[in-house]
């Protein structure tokens, strides 16, 4: 793969499945999927190889199970992960993903010791904090997609609720990919006027808290997945914004580092995205309920980077 940028998607399932088609159809890198079931992403990458001539991408896509093939890649999007079982705690889930994203990131970085990790992967402030302590890498280089979509669906809301388009909608949201998100209505705005002005409370808070529950709705509604079509929108969106280094100002899980009063601890802030990744923190002025809501966002997160650290530094059994 000569001329091309390239992007490696570790985890072929329906995120990382869509996020390879949405990046060919932009034609802007060659595609590697990887996935464990390795017949999978080779099934995908033939499929999405023959939908090229219509869909007029010469971007090429290449399905394996293992990482030779990922040398040299500009990003690697993370999106391995185990879904939560029945009788399974939340301990024993992020037990299960911190060595399943241990594992991918110390694969990839052996073949691109210089690439942008974006990690998908859920508890998306737990791993992204694993993919960063594993690879050593600067925190320039190591982000999570969480605001873009939770943003996403605040906008989508809003433009339903005011029947105008999602073009004229721009949602704000900070803090951790959840129940702790942080959305700032005073900094939403519909065609530039402030969506508070346009929208009573009350209703503002039932689309804030369907926002919340954006991704429970559609497990529950689906019944046998979960949500992909918007969270590969958001990963295309942000690998788009390096690949064409566009400066585009979006929500991403990094690490601040005193920006916002927190200090070394990953959560979605307003970044300028680029050629390097994040290339800056941008700190918008809040009010003291905002930055107390913030701060309980910090708190959550708090807990579980130490859950991180204590399992990362536990001895392995052998």
């Amino acid at each position: 793969m000569i001329g091309r940028a390239k992007v490696t998607i570790v985890g072929a399932g329906h995120v990382g499945g869509t996020t390879a088609q949405r990046l060919l159809e932009k034609n802007i890198a060659d595609i590697v999927l990887v996935d464990i079931e390795t017949d999978m992403p080779s099934g995908k990458a033939l499929d999405l190889s023959e939908a090229a001539p219509i869909c007029h991408y010469d971007s090429r896509v290449l399905g394996v199970g293992t990482y030779e093939e990922t040398e040299n890649s500009d990003i690697v999007v993370i999106t391995s992960g185990m879904p939560r079982k029945p009788g399974m705690s939340r301990d024993d889930l992020l037990r299960a993903n911190i060595d399943i994203v241990k594992k991918v990131t110390e694969s990839v970085i052996q073949k691109s010791p210089h690439a942008i990790l974006l990690v998908v992967s859920n508890p998306l402030d737990a791993m992204t904090y694993v993919a960063y302590k594993v690879s050593k890498f600067p925190r320039e280089r190591v982000l999570g997609m969480a605001g873009v979509l939770d943003s996403a669906r605040l906008s989508a809301f809003i433009a339903m609720e005011l029947g105008v388009s999602v073009e004229s909608v721009h949602a704000q949201v900070l803090g951790s990919h959840g129940d702790s998100m942080v959305p700032l209505l005073r900094y939403t705005t519909v065609a530039g006027i402030p969506v508070t002005e346009l929208i009573e409370k009350s209703r503002l808070e039932g689309m804030i808290e369907r926002t919340r529950n954006g991704g429970g709705e559609i497990v529950k509604l689906l019944k046998t997945g979960s949500a992909y079509y918007a969270p590969s929108a958001a990963v295309a969106t942000m690998v788009a914004a390096v690949l064409k280094d566009k400066k585009m100002i979006l929500p991403c899980t990094v690490l601040c580092q005193g920006e916002y009063k927190i200090a070394n601890l990953f959560t979605g802030v307003p970044v300028v995205l680029g050629a390097h990744g994040i290339e800056k923190i941008i700190e918008l002025s809040l009010n003291e309920r905002e930055e107390a809501a913030l701060k309980e966002s910090v708190s959550a997160i708090q807990a579980i980077h130490k859950s991180v650290d204590e399992i990362l530094s536990a001895p392995v059994l052998t």
